[in-house]
């Protein structure tokens, strides 16, 4: 679900969103998805476009930037852009 370098952030709580290019949500508000010893709970997700992706967005999704975000972010031939908002819940 998260690139290796994104996992310990994550569980530590400095990460708390996600940007995903997929052609369709594979993740739903609600959702529970496991991760080292607990679980991420997906809070909300929705549409966004390219053009939302700042780079502060990047930066608290885990990333340097835009760039570094986008080489990461794309799932296959999707082309819709998806803001992924979660908390991680130790087990």
């Amino acid at each position: 679900m998260f690139t290796k370098r994104l996992r310990e952030p994550v569980i530590r709580g400095e990460v708390t969103c996600s940007v995903r290019i997929w052609r369709s949500a594979r993740v739903k508000a609600g959702g529970r998805y496991p991760l080292g010893a607990g679980y991420i709970e997906v809070t909300s997700v929705r549409e966004i476009t390219l053009a939302d992706v700042t780079p502060d967005l990047a930066r608290r999704s885990g990333f340097l930037g835009v760039v570094d975000l986008l080489k990461v972010a794309k799932h296959g031939p999707g082309e819709r852009v998806f803001l992924v908002e979660f908390a991680y819940h130790a087990a």
